[in-house]
Order: C-alpha cells, then sequence, then structure tokens
C-alpha cells in the first residue's frame, strides 16, 4: 500500500489525509451544484463544508478512541494523533451535529438541506475509503479468494498475529505471528457500494419528492452498505453475537430511514420548482 506520499524531513504528507482533503471537496462540489439548482445561494456549501469537517473529524476520533478504551488508556496520545482510527459512526454523529448548526446557523430548512447534502455524503464517503485502502487500515478477515489484498504496511499489518490479539480472528495456530495474510479489502467494497448509492442520489435528486425523502434514502442505504460489509470486516467488538457494534447501529438506522421514507412518501410530492 502507500500510506505515505511524501515525506520531507519531519513532515509527512499521508494519502489518507490527502483522500479525506479529497473528500470532502467532492462533498462541497456536489451541494455547490444542487444549491445552484435550487436557486440557493452555492457560497453556502462552504458552511456545510466546515461543519462537516470540524464536527466529522471529532466525532470521528472521539469514537475510535472510545470504542478501544483500553488501548487509549495505555497510549491516549498514540490514539489520538494516530494516522488511521477515524470511525465511520462517529463521523455522521459529529458531522451532522457540525452541519445542523451552520444550517440552524443561516436559518434555513434542516429537512431541505438534508436533502441537498445526501448526495455528498455518498460521495464523500466513497472517496475517503480509498483513503482506508491506501493507509491499509478497517481492512476485513483472511481469505483465500481471489479478492484477497496482503497489507505488509498496514495499520496495523494483517500479519496473523496482530488478526489475532487486535482483531480477534481465529487464525490456525499453525500459521505464525510474523505471516502476512491475505485479507478481504473491505475499504474497497465500500468504495464501489457507496459510489452506487451517490449515482442513485444523483440520478433522483430532480424527482418531485416531499422534502427529506432524498435524506431517508441515503440513511437506509448507507446503513444497508455497513450491514453488509460488516460481515466481512476483522472485527473485535462483535458483543451481540455475530453482530458488531456498527452493524447493531445500522440496523437503527434502516429502522428509523424507513419511518422516514414512509412519512415523506405519505406526505405528497414537494414543489418541483424547487427541486
Amino acid at each position: 500500500m502507500y500510506p505515505e506520499l511524501l515525506k520531507i524531513g519531519d513532515f509527512t504528507i499521508t494519502s489518507f489525509g490527502v483522500m479525506m482533503a479529497l473528500a470532502f471537496v467532492a462533498g462541497f462540489a456536489v451541494i455547490r451544484v444542487q444549491l445552484r439548482e435550487r436557486s440557493e445561494d452555492p457560497e453556502f456549501a462552504g458552511d456545510v463544508l466546515l461543519g462537516a469537517v470540524v464536527g466529522g473529524i471529532i466525532g470521528a476520533k472521539l469514537y475510535y478512541v472510545l470504542l478501544n478504551w483500553e488501548r487509549t488508556a495505555i497510549d491516549p496520545a498514540g490514539m489520538l494523533f494516530s494516522r488511521g482510527g477515524l470511525v465511520w459512526y462517529g463521523g455522521l454523529i459529529g458531522g451532522a451535529l457540525g452541519v445542523i448548526f451552520m444550517i440552524r446557523r443561516r436559518r434555513k430548512s434542516l429537512v431541505e438541506m438534508a436533502d441537498v447534502v445526501a448526495p455528498g455524503l455518498a460521495l464523500s464517503y466513497a472517496v475517503g475509503r480509498i483513503g482506508c485502502f491506501l493507509v491499509g487500515d478497517d481492512y476485513g478477515r483472511p481469505t483465500d479468494s481471489w479478492v484477497g489484498i496482503p497489507f505488509p504496511r498496514g495499520y496495523p499489518p494483517s500479519t496473523a498475529g496482530n488478526l489475532r490479539r487486535q482483531f480477534g480472528v481465529s487464525v490456525p495456530d499453525s500459521i505464525p505471528d510474523s505471516t502476512v495474510l491475505a485479507v478481504y479489502p473491505t475499504q474497497l467494497f465500500e468504495v464501489g457500494l457507496s459510489l452506487l448509492i451517490f449515482l442513485l442520489l444523483w440520478k433522483l435528486r430532480k424527482r418531485p419528492r416531499q422534502a427529506g425523502w432524498l435524506f431517508s434514502l441515503w440513511l437506509l442505504l448507507a446503513g444497508a452498505e455497513r450491514l453488509f460489509v460488516e460481515f466481512f470486516r476483522a472485527k473485535d467488538d462483535r458483543f451481540f453475537g455475530v453482530l458488531t457494534m456498527a452493524q447493531l447501529i445500522s440496523v437503527a438506522l434502516i429502522a428509523l430511514a424507513l419511518v422516514l421514507l414512509r412519512r415523506t412518501s405519505a406526505g405528497g410530492a414537494r414543489d418541483s420548482g424547487r427541486a
């Protein structure tokens, strides 16, 4: 993989950082286009971006350090300032709070702006996950299939020892700890699925619907995508049988999305002039 793109002395530009920046830029561009389509001030996209960046990064990192509190207690600085360790659901919560603050600050309709933001969220997530792949973070369980990819320089490397100790994955005792194993590239699974979600939302964005319908659809699809991919992930938080914490949150989001979709579908189509 390519965790570092450029290093000058102590200054390092990581692939993860670059892709995170591109993810926010992609979301900004998509939101700006939709604001223009709705005859809204396109500069508001900058406010949305700022709220998403600040809130998303803080939320993602806080969720990560709390989820891994045992490792955080041992090395709090290392966990807080590591190049990886940004959990999507933490980023979703933090980013959502940041965006809501900006929307309320400008006194705009929260429901209508949620529809504007939805396609950008899907595209930003797809681009961001490319960064996870390049840095070797958030990969899956070992596999002998053709899709398997080893991460010798991953965060952490996909060695038998790391998979056993850090992720609780069952690896045969005959395999030495130092052996680098091929694993499911779950980051690429999410890239592909999120791009498909973005394309669908982008196609549907101008259809006359009740305000909030497009965001509800994104919530449903994003929850279903994460629920599916988690079955392949190398995770140590399967507290509820085979389900991870992320999957439980996904189920809750899917249920919420179904309720919202039913309400917005029953509420009638929105004014097509606003679409």
